[in-house]
Order: C-alpha cells, then sequence, then structure tokens
C-alpha cells in the first residue's frame, strides 16, 4: 500500500474512533437525562441503540487488526493502532453501562433517596470520557493525567452516595413493616447499581486516558 493511503487509513481510523466516542457520550447523555426525568421511553431508546455501538465496534475491531496484519506498523504508528483498538473496547463497555442506566431509568423512583445526587456524578463522569477523548484526538498529555485526577473526586463522590443510601436504609421506619421491605429494597439495589455503573464509567474514562497517554508518549504510569 503506497505510504499516502496508509497514512489516509490511519486518519480514517481516528475519525472514526472519535465519531464512536460522540456516539456513546449520546448514548450515556440520554440516559442520565432518562434517569433525571424517569423517563423509560427514553431509556428504552438508550437500549435500541446498543446495536448501533456493538456493530460499529467490530468494524473498527476489523479496521485495527487489517492495519496491523497488512501494514505491520511499527513505533509510533503501532501504539496508534493498539490504543485505538483498546479505546473502542472501553467505548463499548461505556455503551453498555449506559444501556444499564437506561434499564434502571424504567424503574428508578428519585424520590426514594432525593439527597443522591445521581446526576453530579454521571455529569462528571461524562466530562471525563469528553476529556479524555479530547487527549485522544489532540495528542494532549496534560489532560491525560487531568482525567486520571478527577477519577479520585468521582470515586469520593461513588462512595459517599453508597454510604449515604445504607445510613439511610437503616434509618427507614418502613423496613420495619414488612410490605414495605420488598420494594424498598428493589429501589435501593438499582440506585447502588446506578452508583457503581457510573464509577465504572469513569474506570474506563482513566483506561482510554491511560492508552492515549502511551499512544502520545510511550509512557505507561496511567497504566499500572
Amino acid at each position: 500500500m503506497p505510504r499516502e493511503q496508509y497514512q489516509t487509513k490511519l486518519e480514517g481510523l481516528r475519525d472514526d474512533v472519535l465519531y464512536m466516542s460522540e456516539l456513546v457520550a449520546e448514548r450515556l447523555r440520554m440516559s442520565l437525562d432518562a434517569l433525571e426525568r424517569q423517563d423509560g421511553e427514553l431509556g428504552e431508546e438508550v437500549i435500541a441503540g446498543d446495536a448501533e455501538i456493538n456493530d460499529l465496534y467490530l468494524e473498527l475491531e476489523g479496521q485495527c487488526t487489517d492495519l496491523i496484519a497488512l501494514q505491520q506498523p511499527v513505533a509510533g504508528d503501532l501504539r496508534f493502532i493498539a490504543a485505538s483498538f483498546k479505546i473502542i473496547t472501553d467505548l463499548e463497555r461505556i455503551a453498555d453501562l449506559a444501556t444499564n442506566l437506561g434499564g434502571y431509568a424504567k424503574r428508578a423512583d428519585r424520590e426514594v433517596f432525593p439527597d443522591v445526587d445521581v446526576q453530579r456524578i454521571g455529569d462528571d463522569t461524562l466530562a471525563m470520557l469528553e476529556d479524555a477523548m479530547e487527549a485522544y484526538a489532540e495528542s494532549d498529555p496534560e489532560r491525560c493525567f487531568a482525567v486520571a485526577e478527577a477519577d479520585d473526586d468521582v470515586d469520593a463522590a461513588c462512595e459517599a452516595a453508597s454510604e449515604l443510601v445504607v445510613r439511610d436504609l437503616i434509618e427507614r421506619d418502613e423496613l420495619r413493616e414488612e410490605a414495605g421491605v420488598e420494594g424498598t429494597m428493589r429501589n435501593v439495589s438499582r440506585l447502588l447499581l446506578t452508583i457503581r455503573d457510573l464509577e465504572r464509567v469513569g474506570d474506563h474514562a482513566v483506561n482510554i486516558a491511560a492508552r492515549s497517554l502511551y499512544m502520545i508518549e510511550n509512557d505507561d504510569e496511567l497504566l499500572y
């Protein structure tokens, strides 16, 4: 393959990865809106859209494989292709988590634990994802480190939110009445799963930042 055509394929891969990230960020934003509004129809739309993300992932996986197998890239090009392959895997998993959130939105009851600010945590994880992809797009190592630092705040917020749910649960009067236990426990379970999945979105954003840093500077500091 002529060098010019090879470079075009590399640039095309970058553009396609960024396009996938935009779709995933949109799905995550939709799932957060569905939770906020308790909008089951919007949650179902997120779930239905997951097939598109999966198909795109398989297409990009094929692009990465072909570039490695047929072009045998070295040094920076190889790091770029390998990072792109890892990043699309994290993006696909974030899309799966957005699908989970869409499912929770169909049955959520925000009145049960009003003091747990799921939206703020969700907005923070979405910002981490967008910053991580900006680092990939712009080859910005400083932004990679900023994403990793932001994850500490998200982890702390998730831990505090989970503790608040547990403390509130212990103090609830309805748990002393058998009729109220089952519904309350379902709400508790959904909320804790929501917090857990948002924390995982943040973890995947850090993975993207780590792979971007390795791609940019051959620096594996954030990988371990």
